[in-house]
């Protein structure tokens, strides 16, 4: 008896160093076959693994997606790991945090007084080498058989810019990954944009608009709901960060939600293209990176970088044994509950 094949769309969320649990994710529903996305979109971390993932997709199927993301983030590693990597008094206690790395305190000591224009004056980022080398973005525009969006925030405007196939350059991806704190605004065409977080992490609604698809997948990376109040500086940081991270996400979530209430009550007729239900399904790395701390995600040392992929090859081999079974079917995520609360 053939398996039917179940059409969805992945949203992939950014945060730095934490992408290589999204790219465990991915390499194990890569090897899912029934499993189809048709449609990406990624923010930050999240929009490069979402290009390196349709990249390999285009040029050579799921295996050539699995082997561009692994050399991608082996890359990532050897070009980070000399500043952001964990001190021995880190390494003692074994938890991914680099709070005593040498770099890391230069880094979060200068970074609060001077910007990256005064501390990068030359723009040096080591991730559009990494990219520029493993992404032909001219064969990437000729892609059509799967949608793909990015994220970046337009700095002067306060808007998300949506990158769809044709437009999603080298800068494109770095406009979505650029961290104010650390690099110089990306210009293209006259616009200048920072990291996509800020506006979309990841923005939904290009997936519903440009697609026909009914079912999401949320690989989600920031903690919506925490356990405790934060006391100290660092964490009090690190939850403000989240919080703006995560705000336009919950307002996407609340509307999709209202307009599957809508259509449920036969308020809003259904038309299966602009109008109709959407199930929402996470997978979460909450158990696996909330106890990691904000230096934790500027950690580029390939023990850190491999064993968030093991968690997350680990969490999603988990949802599709637990949850896959529902989708085309229902929501296998409470979205009320968990982004908003029951009112």
């Amino acid at each position: 008896m053939s398996i039917k094949n179940k059409h969805v769309g992945i949203a992939l969320q950014g945060g730095g160093a934490h992408g290589a649990f999204t790219w465990g994710v991915l390499d194990r529903l890569l090897e899912e076959e029934t499993l189809i996305a048709d449609v990406m979109c990624g923010t930050s971390a999240g929009a490069i693994n979402a290009v390196a993932c349709a990249y390999g997709l285009h040029v050579g199927g799921p295996a050539k997606a699995k082997e561009i993301l692994d050399k991608m983030w082996r890359k990532i590693s050897l070009s980070g790991s000399f500043l952001f990597k964990p001190g021995i008094f880190d390494k003692t206690f074994g938890n991914g945090d680099i709070f005593n790395s040498p770099g890391y305190i230069w880094f979060n000591t200068l970074s609060q007084v001077f910007s990256p224009y005064n501390l990068n004056p030359f723009n040096f980022n080591p991730l559009r080498d990494i990219i520029a080398e493993l992404i032909d973005f001219d064969e990437l525009h000729a892609y059509n058989h799967k949608k793909l969006f990015i994220c970046a925030t337009n700095v002067k405007t306060n808007r998300a810019k949506i990158f769809s196939n044709k437009e999603i350059t080298l800068d494109a991806v770095m406009a979505s990954a650029c961290l104010p704190f650390l690099f110089q605004a990306v210009e293209i065409e006259g616009e200048y944009y920072w990291d996509g977080g800020y506006m979309g992490n990841p923005p939904i609604f290009p997936l519903i608009t440009n697609s026909s698809i009914r079912d999401i997948v949320l690989i989600k990376i920031n903690s919506i709901i925490i356990n405790s109040v934060p006391t100290t500086a660092r964490d009090i940081a690190d939850r403000v960060n989240e919080i703006s991270f995560n705000s336009s996400l919950i307002n996407e979530m609340r509307l999709i939600h209202y307009r599957n209430e809508l259509i449920r009550n036969g308020i809003l007729k259904t038309d299966n293209k602009t109008n109709r239900e959407i199930f929402i399904h996470t997978i979460s790395g909450y158990d696996a990176l909330s106890q990691l701390s904000y230096s934790s995600k500027m950690n580029t040392s390939w023990e850190f970088l491999h064993s968030l992929k093991l968690k997350g090859r680990e969490i999603a081999e988990h949802w599709l044994e637990k949850d896959f079974a529902g989708v085309g079917i229902k929501s296998t995520f409470d979205v009320e509950e968990h982004f908003f609360g029951k009112l």
